[in-house]
């Protein structure tokens, strides 16, 4: 029988290892796993390629993880925004490695990632300083620049239902990175909010399939919804 639902948070995060990527769900504060990342502190891994969209905020989650010197470095779309003075004081510091990726072309490097294409050639960033050291090629008279797929080691995820196969889906705005993240990494790990019985989620209502998911721990908050 398959069942992919562990009991802790702790145990949704076995085998993390030191130098793992990292990819982070979540759209600022919307549908980040703040679970499973103050369970990532708990876990004790290091030396963390994080991807996330932004830098984290205040001194919790994402910017407790790189306060404690736990993240080599961050890749991510905004890495300046309200309340990031951890990511600031540690970048300037030269504690902290940071590359900026668009918006759009992180996502399609996470969902190129998971569907087994290598590289793709965008012309987001061409003729900027976000294009040096990159391949570039004219299509149809425009210059586009080669970039790479963004596997991950571990993604971290927040949905708002799941069962037991690790089918998942995603509550309004929540459905930002994390349906990309879960595609990209080698091992998925969900934090859901409701946990339904097989055939309680309907087909059009599973944005992440379970074949992307390997692990599934509740996070009980607020009523469900069909």
């Amino acid at each position: 029988m398959i069942n992919k639902i562990v009991q802790s948070i702790a145990e949704s995060l076995e085998g993390v290892k030191d130098g793992a990527t990292v990819l982070m769900g979540g759209f600022g504060a919307v549908g980040q796993p703040d679970e499973l990342i103050e369970g990532l502190l708990e876990q004790g891994a290091r030396d963390l390629v994080v991807v996330a969209n932004n830098a984290g905020a205040g001194k919790v989650g994402l910017a407790r993880l790189m306060m404690e010197g736990r993240v080599r470095k961050i890749i991510c779309s905004f890495p300046r925004s309200a309340g990031s003075t951890v990511f600031e004081e540690l970048y300037r510091a030269g504690k902290l490695e940071l590359e900026i990726v668009p918006q759009g072309t992180l996502a399609e490097r996470m969902r190129a990632a998971g569907a087994g294409i290598p590289a793709f050639f965008t012309p987001t960033g061409a003729g900027t300083k976000l294009a040096q050291g990159k391949e570039s090629r004219v299509f149809n008279g425009r210059e586009h620049i080669l970039e790479h797929a963004l596997p991950g080691d571990v993604a971290l995820v927040e949905a708002w239902q799941a069962d037991r196969w690790g089918n998942l889906t995603y509550r309004e705005s929540g459905r930002n990175f994390n349906p990309v993240m879960a595609m990209a990494a080698t091992l998925t790990v969900a934090q859901t909010h409701h946990i339904l019985d097989l055939g309680q989620i309907a087909p059009d209502h599973v944005h992440t399939p379970g074949i992307f998911v390997q692990r599934v721990v509740e996070v009980a908050r607020g009523a469900p919804w069909a």
